[in-house]
């Protein structure tokens, strides 16, 4: 017996199309919003999916690395019309939101310099801060439900923050801690047998084996051609977002600041002003985003080598970054109502997740200190230590005036980049 995609021949190619386009176009609000819009139409609207599945498949994309949105967009093009459905849904959740992005990004190469843009970035910057907390404020809630999770995630913040210890050791060694936790609690031997009873393989394992070979080739074959044929600069981007994208635990926050780190100080590529405009910007667009890499890689192939460069880089970086998001989903999805309950998988996601908030953490002070002060006068160790003669008084005013937007009248995030860009704006007019 096989499971195969269920109600394959139901759906129309045309329809399915017209509705993960509709998708696509209003995924704004981060994954939360996403996914409660993918409810809506996948389950409530046309009924292609059931209450349980959906959950079932929410649960599994929670466990890959990736923007889980995403993926749970192209399971649900697999579930209703095999491969060719799920890579139909998943490129268009983020087709829009990628070409916004490269607008974005053409635009801010062009007119960035300007003073008055620079003013508005600033109110973008500010934003940001309060977005991060407030992405950390809802994620700990959901995760931290424990002792051990809070000392999980305070030994993360310490690990990334004061020691400066790499970001995938960090997941790495939150995975195992869970994993072993999961297996002690729940006794993996015996929940996995009763979460494996009755669930049919999709294909023979050497069919299985040959997909994930053939989806692997197509990720990393073109990068293997950079690295051979093309400028030193595209292959090194497109190998560290490929790392990036196998280290995506937890959202595009968890991973922002081993990105920025990189980016900034280990490769030069970018400044950190310009890591956190392209966050802020990101935040403005449809799709996930961790398309906020699409934005850094188009800044730093401009300044490699121009526009064309800029383009190319762009393009290397959406193929590192979501190509894989195909071949976990092709190779998981078959086993979905295993891996969903699977002892282990789960303890090691919970380890996760709780270091996320610890990584988050230190992404918001990062962000905070690199937009509120121009200089830092040193550190202890890793840990920076700000130039307090350097303080940015608009900055702190911006800063505070999107806490107010966030927390105070509890707007959503667009309202408050817009609010803080103008009012950064009107800061500069009169400065």
């Amino acid at each position: 017996m096989t499971m195969q995609p269920s109600d394959g021949d139901a759906v129309p190619m045309a329809t399915l199309w017209r509705v993960f386009a509709r998708i696509g176009v209003l995924s704004f609000g981060g994954p939360a919003a996403q996914i409660a819009l993918m409810h809506r139409e996948l389950v409530e609207r046309h009924g292609w999916l059931s209450e349980a599945v959906f959950l079932r498949a929410l649960s599994l994309c929670m466990m890959l690395p990736g923007p889980e949105a995403m993926q749970l967009a192209t399971y649900a093009g697999w579930r209703l019309r095999g491969v060719m459905g799920g890579v139909i849904a998943g490129a268009l959740f983020v087709g829009p939101g990628a070409l916004v992005i490269a607008t974005l990004a053409a635009v801010y190469i062009n007119f960035g310099t300007q003073p008055l843009v620079q003013a508005g970035f600033l109110g973008v910057q500010a934003a940001v801060i309060s977005i991060v907390l407030q992405a950390m404020r809802g994620l700990s809630a959901r995760a931290l439900r424990q002792r051990s999770d809070w000392a999980i995630a305070a030994l993360a913040f310490v690990a990334i923050f004061a020691i400066g210890l790499p970001f995938p050791l960090i997941i790495a060694g939150a995975a195992v801690w869970g994993a072993v936790r999961g297996h002690a609690d729940t006794g993996f031997g015996q929940g996995a047998d009763q979460g494996t009873q009755g669930v049919p393989l999709a294909t023979s394992p050497v069919r299985w084996a040959m997909r994930g070979a053939l989806w692997a080739g197509l990720w990393l074959a073109p990068l293997a051609a950079l690295s051979l044929a093309g400028p030193p600069v595209l292959a090194a981007l497109g190998w560290f977002f490929a790392k990036l994208a196998v280290v995506s635990f937890g959202g595009a926050y968890a991973v922002l600041a081993y990105m920025t780190q990189a980016m900034t100080v280990e490769h030069g590529w970018l400044d950190t002003g310009q890591m956190i405009a392209a966050l802020g910007l990101a935040e403005t667009t449809p799709g996930p985003l961790i398309l906020v890499t699409q934005f850094a890689a188009i800044l730093a192939g401009f300044g490699a080598g121009g526009p064309a460069m800029a383009a190319a880089a762009g393009v290397v970086a959406l193929w590192a970054t979501f190509l894989p998001c195909f071949l976990w989903i092709f190779l998981a999805a078959p086993h979905l109502e295993r891996l969903a309950t699977a002892p282990r998988l789960s303890g090691a996601l919970a380890g996760i997740t709780a270091a996320v908030v610890g990584v988050i953490a230190n992404l918001s002070v990062w962000f905070a200190l690199h937009v509120l002060f121009a200089r830092m006068g040193g550190g202890l160790g890793a840990v920076p230590v700000p130039d307090l003669a350097s303080l940015s008084l608009p900055a702190l005013a911006l800063t505070g005036l999107g806490a107010c937007v966030i927390f105070i009248a509890r707007r959503g995030m667009i309202s408050a980049l817009l609010i803080c860009a103008a009012a950064g704006i009107g800061v500069g007019m009169v400065t």
